[in-house]
């Protein structure tokens, strides 16, 4: 009876074992190539020389994806209300670099943030720099459900009525961001820079993130400022199965 038992007892740990590592193997982990380059304009020698960097990914069993996140590249290239999306990232170095002044520079970036579950969070980058004493900043997200293949959004993980709690809760966690930065009791700056809502948010592995544009809710020396809700926060707010 005893040999059975430890029998039995060795089975289920191995069983468990095996599941874990099919749930670590089940993760998403999309299969992903980086396309980089760096071009200067035809024939300029020297530090001044405008330049477009652009480091992007393409996602060999996701398609659909890599054409999202050509997409959204292209569209933080709009820096004026006047500006066109360009039909593709080739056409815009090359528009970039035949208009560009000495010192011009343009910076386009995407990076796999996480992987967790069936979901790939991609950060998107930008950086414009035309003259001044800085250039500016973009940041963006792409929350990417690989069983659906599609992109998640806010209101598709919220349940339903629970908007204005899940702000409320941002509210909170901008509290924290102003104590944990010595801004908590510094009335001028909390009132010149109050909080507000975001477009940028990201479905990370430890709680919602929520990212913030320069000048959103901090000066420019504060970068682009982050608040993360924790998951445990937003029960009864966003649907279990994002939980």
């Amino acid at each position: 009876m005893t040999s059975t038992f430890l029998r039995n007892t060795l089975l289920v740990a191995m069983l468990g074992l095996t599941l874990g590592g099919c749930q670590l193997l089940g993760s998403a982990q999309p299969k992903s190539e980086n396309l980089r380059s760096e071009v200067r304009s035809p024939g300029c020698q020297g530090e001044e020389c405008p330049l477009v960097n652009i480091d992007t990914l393409t996602f060999s069993e996701e398609p659909a994806l890599t054409r999202l996140v050509d997409l959204r590249l292209r569209q933080m290239t709009q820096f004026t209300p006047d500006d066109q999306v360009p039909d593709s990232l080739d056409n815009y170095r090359k528009d970039f670099l035949a208009k560009a002044e000495p010192g011009w520079s343009s910076y386009l970036q995407a990076k796999v943030r996480q992987s967790h579950g069936d979901l790939v969070i991609i950060e998107l980058s930008s950086y414009l720099f035309t003259g001044g004493a800085h250039g500016m900043p973009g940041r963006g997200f792409i929350n990417y459900d690989l069983k659906q293949h599609r992109e998640i959004q806010l209101e598709n993980v919220l349940l339903p009525g629970q908007e204005k709690a899940f702000w409320e809760k941002a509210a909170d966690a901008h509290w924290k961001w102003l104590a944990d930065n010595g801004f908590a009791r510094d009335d001028d700056f909390i009132q010149f820079w109050p909080f507000q809502r975001t477009p940028h948010v990201a479905l990370l592995k430890e709680g919602v993130l929520l990212k913030y544009d320069v000048y959103a809710i901090a000066p420019y020396s504060s970068g682009h400022p982050e608040l993360l809700i924790p998951y445990g926060q937003l029960q009864g707010i966003l649907k279990p199965s994002y939980l």
